[in-house]
């Protein structure tokens, strides 16, 4: 009787060691996961310094263009995503892209994957499939509009020319790689980032020019 309470006694602290044990290597892996999703950020949204020392090595070398070198990308947000499986969590990453030639197109992405790197080639690839044209009149839009999307709206107005891009974190980016220099917008309702950049998104799909207006009515400029 003794020998089967011992054996029970010694079950039992070993299944809690193995407890600790796994609830001590999720934390670690969380920490981890939360240092690779800043660091990444920062290493993909900072900017190149523009003054660069001339190489004649370089410059006398013939270059060779990507077919994607005129868009620019910038990497929202990462965020961590789990899975709850018979063996435990199994954490994977979520990428959001904004793609954009600065000249009229600009495109949203979303990828997830086992690695920050390979999420962020999704959401890019996707995104570049996403490719919408914004109608933009000198350096600002056309007209006052409102994107709606789930929980989120954005509110943008058309501003004068030296005004600058006043506008959040999600629209923003947006904004830039679309190639508006002078707006202003508000957001109202959700702050979750996917939401902000979609529902600028579909507020961008809804400008039109007077050219555009004109056509659809069946008349011209002047007539409007």
């Amino acid at each position: 009787m003794e020998n089967e309470v011992l054996e029970n006694v010694e079950v039992t602290e070993n299944t809690e060691v193995v407890a600790e044990v796994a609830e001590e290597t999720e934390v670690k892996a969380e920490k981890k996961a939360v240092k690779t999703e800043k660091s990444t950020l920062k290493t993909y949204n900072t900017e190149k310094p523009a003054n660069k020392k001339f190489d004649r090595k370089k410059a006398d070398k013939p270059t060779t263009r990507r077919e994607d070198s005129e868009f620019d990308k910038k990497l929202v947000e990462v965020r961590r995503v789990a899975k709850v499986v018979k063996g435990g969590r199994t954490l994977r990453f979520s990428a959001l892209v904004v793609v954009g030639n600065k000249n009229g197109l600009v495109g949203v992405g979303n990828g997830k994957a086992n690695e920050v790197p390979e999420a962020i080639e999704k959401a890019t690839a996707a995104a570049k499939k996403n490719l919408i044209s914004v109608p933009i009149v000198g350096t600002t839009i056309p007209h006052e509009i409102i994107g709606k999307f789930s929980s989120s709206s954005v509110k943008m107005f058309p501003a004068p020319q030296g005004t600058g891009v006043i506008a959040g974190g999600s629209a923003r980016a947006v904004v830039e790689l679309a190639g508006i220099k002078d707006i202003v917008t508000k957001s109202h309702g959700s702050n979750n980032k996917i939401n902000g950049v979609k529902a600028t998104i579909e507020g961008l799909k809804l400008l039109r020019t007077k050219e555009e207006v004109a056509a659809l009515r069946g008349k011209s400029v002047e007539e409007l």
